[in-house]
């Protein structure tokens, strides 16, 4: 059952892969912002997932964040997810995200429950309807 007070936690390494060079979001290889938005959606989304009926899922739909201090490669980042809202199907977290430095971003994650089959469906008829 979903219930406000959910969390979650997941560490990274920063990679190569993970910079902002190898990204296309910048130009040096300290931990992009890109990358730091998917752990946050990761972390959130992994949050929730068992508490869902079988063949749901979550899909993002907004994020504010701001990402206030680079990391290096080689660095951990620790991101920790809460739930602090739950509208209907709507799911709003806060989302931060830390380095060994301390915080390197924060914001907040909105999320859609969704039921998996019906949302790829639709998803799919917008290729039938390009032909």
């Amino acid at each position: 059952m979903l219930t406000v007070g959910i969390s979650n936690e997941i560490t990274k390494t920063v990679t190569k892969e993970t910079t902002a060079a190898a990204l296309g979001s910048g130009m040096l290889e300290v931990y992009a912002t890109p990358a730091m938005v998917a752990l946050m959606e990761e972390t959130c989304m992994k949050s929730v997932q068992e508490e869902l009926e079988a063949g749901s899922g979550t899909v993002g739909t907004g994020l504010t964040i701001h990402h206030t201090s680079a990391t290096p490669v080689g660095m951990s980042v620790r991101c920790v997810s809460k739930l602090v809202e739950v509208d209907g199907r709507k799911l709003i977290f806060d989302v931060q995200a830390f380095d060994q430095a301390g915080l390197i971003g924060q914001g907040t994650h909105e999320r859609f429950i969704i039921e998996n089959d019906k949302f790829f469906q639709k998803a799919n008829k917008k290729l039938q309807n390009m032909q």
